[in-house]
C-alpha cells in the first residue's frame, strides 16, 4: 500500500511597497549585502534619493538614509542616535529598517 501524503499550505499575503525601505537601513559590518548592492537596489526599485553615511564601529558599517530627512536633520545627529540607540539592539550580521518620526519647532522672535 502506498503511503498517503498530505499538504497544507499557509501563506501571509502583504502588499509590497515602494520604496521598500521607509527612512533608512542600519547595515551591521557582516550584513549579508552592502552598501553599494542596497544602494543599486533601492535606485531601481524608488525613485527618492538616498544618502550614504559611513560610520566607523564595531557593528554598524554604513547607513542609507532619505534625503529628504537630511535636510532636516544634520548627519552627525542621526548617526549619534543610531550608535546610542539602535546599536544596542542589532548583530553585526543584520540589516535593520529605519523609521524616523522628526518634529520640527520654529519659533520667529523678530516679530
Amino acid at each position: 500500500m502506498k503511503p498517503l501524503h498530505q499538504h497544507r499550505l499557509h501563506a501571509r499575503i502583504k502588499e509590497f511597497l515602494l520604496p521598500p525601505v521607509d527612512d533608512g537601513l542600519v547595515l551591521g559590518l557582516r550584513s549579508p549585502i552592502g552598501h553599494v548592492a542596497v544602494g543599486k537596489a533601492l535606485s531601481l526599485l524608488s525613485s527618492t534619493s538616498y544618502e550614504h553615511l559611513i560610520i566607523q564601529d564595531d557593528v554598524i558599517s554604513d547607513v542609507l538614509i532619505r534625503s529628504a530627512i537630511l535636510r532636516k536633520v544634520k548627519p552627525d545627529i542621526i548617526i549619534d542616535f543610531i550608535i546610542q540607540n539602535v546599536k544596542p539592539l542589532m548583530g553585526d550580521d543584520e540589516i535593520l529598517h529605519l523609521q524616523l518620526d522628526i518634529e520640527i519647532q520654529l519659533d520667529d522672535e523678530s516679530r
